[in-house]
């Protein structure tokens, strides 16, 4: 598939030092908190996935590429297909971290698989991440990201119906000011969240995509709410990309005490993203 051996960069490893400040957490609440509550103060516990706003990329902008992702070659290998997705992964949380504190991220190029599908070539390229705090490490993550051929024409994946039966559902209001500010507390600059003339242009998606870690991070918060606790254990993956334009909802089965399932679903009508929270009992 490339000519480069995508396989020399497994294995290779960085480490980046981070961390949420009193700043930075009230920021976070202004785009993700409940109305009526306060963000985060010094020495509280980070809410589960505020982890993910504590590394961002300082790339100048003569690095970035043409979508806003930082150009390949470095830590990631390049991969020559040029439409990214944040396809799923799982994290195991072990000990709370803390706004304030100094936070340590290990990253290491666990596996990188090639394949060709019906929809053309991709790259998944899985990333191990351990996040340590002041009390030792905190989460073990895994992060697949795929890498895929840019089509000439959006050719929506086969949707996978609505649960049926949920035990809890709520309305997300989607919108473009939500996903700018995302994005921004991401520092993330892929130009599919806020760049309506490149996102059907280029990547030929027909509105504006709603991230995948923020459905993910929506689903943490309902399940974390409803539950009372965070849970132990997070895995999800997107099956079908959700737009500005869609009507979101996320809903939670509970299969039993310690294990929920939860989805984003569109206009009623198809998952987005499928989850799977577990606590400890």
């Amino acid at each position: 598939m490339d000519q480069v051996n995508l396989g020399a960069w497994i294995d290779r490893s960085e480490t980046t030092l981070g961390g949420i400040s009193q700043q930075k957490s009230e920021l976070i609440h202004a785009v993700l908190g409940q109305r009526g509550t306060a963000a985060p103060q010094v020495t509280a516990r980070l809410p589960h996935l505020w982890h993910w706003y504590a590394f961002p990329p300082a790339v100048a902008m003569e690095e970035l590429g043409e979508d806003g992702h930082p150009r390949l070659g470095d830590f990631m290998p390049p991969v020559r297909l040029n439409r990214r997705m944040w396809a799923g992964g799982s994290l195991e949380f072990l000990a709370p971290l803390h706004v304030g504190e100094t936070l340590t991220k290990r990253s290491r190029i666990a596996d990188i698989q090639e394949k060709s599908a019906k929809s053309g070539e991709m790259v998944l390229i899985s990333l191990d991440h351990e996040i340590s705090g002041s009390d030792g490490l905190a989460i073990r993550e895994r992060q697949d990201i795929v890498y895929m051929e840019m089509p000439d024409s959006y050719r929506a994946p086969k949707a996978i119906p609505a649960p049926a039966e949920t035990d809890l559902s709520e309305d997300i209001a989607v919108s473009t000011p939500l996903l700018f500010r995302y994005s921004s507390i991401t520092f993330n600059a892929h130009r599919i969240h806020y760049d309506l003339t490149y996102t059907r242009e280029v990547e030929h998606y027909p509105d504006l995509v709603v991230h995948g870690p923020l459905q993910a991070n929506l689903l943490m918060d309902m399940a974390t709410r409803h539950r009372g606790h965070a849970p132990s254990v997070l895995s999800y993956r997107g099956v079908h990309p959700a737009f500005a334009s869609d009507q979101i909802t996320t809903v939670a089965t509970k299969q039993s005490a310690a294990e929920w399932s939860l989805s984003t679903v569109a206009n009623g009508a198809h998952q987005c993203m499928q989850a799977n929270a577990m606590w400890e009992i």
